[in-house]
């Protein structure tokens, strides 16, 4: 499976501009042969544009994210649109589930081939260090798994990354791969590096961390995309620039490092 990290820059509010740049981006990837493309956190409106949130927010079924389900089944090619800010109760109108029937989230949604929606993941631990993520936003409930061309793949989003025992959960339910979306910003630029490889390593486990490009005032985003291998090499990275990336996963590299190396069956 061939996975297209797209380093989006984003910019504060134009949700427009955010959205026609990360669909000419899904084309070119797709064109290029990737198979999964993947978003950054956050790619419609930017992080920290909080005062947009609730101005921008729409159904999982509203327009969109339609306009990445179409582009999902023009080009064959998976899309992870992730994240946007949801509205719930539009969701909810639309007969979608989910955590609550009032607020917004954080959500990533995965189309696939056919422009049809596989998988929701709203993101579970709000940021609140200096954001106002934790204040505006209902945070997820579950993180679902799914299987893309043999590869079983889960998503997590951004702040995830310190959770580790979430992304153990995932490694429980048979996960090789996880997207992780993401809007981290400068300057703990150590931190993303060391908690992505790790996450790789602990879990023998692809890690795909797609971080966003751009300035909001004050703050900056710092790129520095990265896709990690069950030993926790590096395969691919960016600088701080818009760019795409790929790296190919593959699950027999996954079960034979797993097999090679004990880790998870020695845990008690």
């Amino acid at each position: 499976m061939r996975v297209a990290c797209v380093q989006l820059g984003v910019k504060g509010g134009a949700v427009s501009t955010n959205v026609d740049r990360a669909l000419d981006r899904v084309r070119t990837a797709a064109v290029a042969g990737a198979d999964v493309v993947v978003l950054p956190e956050l790619f419609d409106v930017g992080y920290f544009a909080f005062d947009s949130y609730a101005r921008v927010a729409e159904s999982l079924a509203g327009e969109r994210l339609s306009k990445f389900a179409a582009v999902a089944a023009d080009e064959g090619v998976h899309v992870l649109a992730g994240t946007v800010v949801e509205d719930l109760a539009a969701s909810a109108a639309d007969g979608i589930d989910v955590p609550a029937t009032d607020g917004i989230a954080n959500t990533a949604v995965l189309f696939d081939r056919a422009g049809d929606r596989r998988l929701v993941y709203r993101k579970r631990h709000l940021f609140g260090y200096g954001s106002e993520e934790t204040d505006r936003m209902v945070p997820g409930e579950s993180t679902p798994v799914v299987e893309i061309d043999g590869v079983r793949v889960g998503v997590t989003t951004c702040y995830d990354l310190r959770f580790p025992e979430q992304f153990r959960e995932l490694t429980d339910a048979g996960v090789d791969c996880v997207l992780v979306p993401s809007a981290w910003p400068y300057p703990r630029i150590e931190h993303w590096r060391t908690l992505g490889r790790a996450r790789a390593i602990e879990n023998l486990a692809y890690v795909a961390a797609v971080n966003g490009s751009g300035e909001f005032g004050e703050d900056a985003l710092c790129g520095r995309t990265t896709v990690y291998d069950p030993w926790g090499t590096t395969l691919a990275s960016a600088g701080d620039e818009p760019t795409t990336l790929t790296a190919d996963v593959d699950p027999d590299r996954v079960a034979a490092v797993r097999e090679e190396f004990p880790a998870l069956r020695d845990r008690r």
